[in-house]
This record gives structure tokens, C-alpha cells and sequence, in this order.
């Protein structure tokens, strides 16, 4: 069984942003997430609790799914999620839990 893969920044909104599309694919994603102070791992850890501190849920869909591409498990995604509703709030926390459910039973 092989896991799906989320598209790319150019197939999501390259047709109506183009230039953030590329600065997404080249300076985020090329860049940024390459640069070696950081592991892939540690990067999405990172990324997914501050999707949560900032109340970005809706960007959980992708990065759930990278960060489990990276060596996440679950158990340690829903245990962030956990730990981020002390720091970040109990609304933000929930909002981010029905994303991971949805995300964890469509793989």
C-alpha cells in the first residue's frame, strides 16, 4: 500500500498565485526546510505546533501528513496536540484534533 501524497504549492494555487506558489516551492520547501540545523522530523514538530498556537488548523491537512513522511507518529502528533492546548488554548487545540482525526482515518 503506498500513501498518498499531498500536491505540491504550484498544483494547490499556482493557477491563482503563482509567484507565492514558487516562493512556497523555492524558498520554503527548497530552502528553508533543507537548510541542516534542523532535522525533517524536528522541522515538522515545530511547524505543526505552531499551526496550532496560531490557529491555522486548515494548514494541519498538509503538514499532518508531511510530518508523518518525516518520522512523526501519531501517538507523538495527537500527544503535541495535547500538550499545545496549555500553551496555545483549548479552542486552538480542539480545532487541531478534528483536523488529525479526519487526517489519521482517511490514511
Amino acid at each position: 500500500m503506498t500513501e498518498k501524497t499531498s500536491p505540491g504549492p504550484r498544483e494547490l494555487f499556482g493557477d491563482v498565485a503563482p509567484a507565492l506558489a514558487a516562493y512556497s516551492e523555492d524558498v520554503l520547501f527548497g530552502q528553508a526546510w533543507k537548510s541542516p540545523e534542523l532535522s525533517p522530523r524536528d522541522r515538522s514538530l515545530v511547524t505543526v505546533a505552531s499551526l496550532i498556537t496560531s490557529g491555522s488548523s486548515e494548514q494541519l491537512t498538509f503538514h499532518l501528513p508531511l510530518a508523518k513522511r518525516n518520522g512523526v507518529t501519531e501517538a507523538e502528533l495527537i500527544e503535541t496536540i495535547t500538550h499545545m492546548a496549555f500553551y496555545a488554548g483549548w479552542p486552538k487545540a480542539m480545532s487541531a484534533l478534528t483536523v488529525a482525526r479526519e487526517q489519521f482515518r482517511s490514511a
